[in-house]
């Protein structure tokens, strides 16, 4: 995640009812992705992406450009994705670029845990453009990601985790 004096990081965890295979398979979809930020945003997935896995991702290479629509129907940001990691049933990192973020970095790891349930963890940093300080911005993303979590939450029962902020 990035250190840089203007940047901001935060992470949400929560632990769910479901085996990472099965949490995969409902978070790399556009259903699951539409799922979680309904109904304040949705996401456009780049043209010729249906999903996020290796067969339809190169890792390292802009995939493509998302658009972020407020309430599903006003564009107010995108994000040119760049996946860098993508581990099928363990996470993923997003390292890319966005209208408002010089630099955005999204990382979402899966661990499984003994009782056949799952730990799901997003880890947020970001940089505004414009060299514009990142730290208010904390508790609009945090905000948003924890109600990522409680859909997810909704989805396959579980329970939220302590939530990091860094920086």
């Amino acid at each position: 995640m990035s250190t840089h004096p203007r940047s901001a990081e935060m992470a949400v965890s929560s632990r769910l009812d479901a085996s990472p295979a099965q949490v995969w398979e409902r978070v790399i979809t556009p259903e699951g992705i539409r799922d979680e930020m309904h109904p304040y945003l949705r996401m456009t997935l780049p043209a010729g992406v249906e999903r996020l896995d290796p067969e339809s991702i190169e890792l390292g290479k802009r995939i493509g450009r998302s658009w972020i629509l407020l309430f599903g129907l006003l564009p107010f940001d995108y994000d040119d994705i760049t996946v860098v990691r993508l581990e099928p049933e363990r996470g993923f990192l997003e390292r890319s670029q966005m209208l408002s973020q010089r630099v955005w970095e999204h990382e979402r790891t899966i661990e499984p845990d003994t009782e056949g349930g799952c730990t799901i963890t997003d880890r947020v940093s970001w940089q505004p453009r414009l060299g514009l300080p990142a730290s208010p911005l904390r508790p609009m993303i945090g905000w948003f990601f924890r109600h990522r979590h409680k859909r997810l939450r909704r989805h396959f029962g579980g329970l939220r985790c302590a939530d990091g902020n860094r920086n």
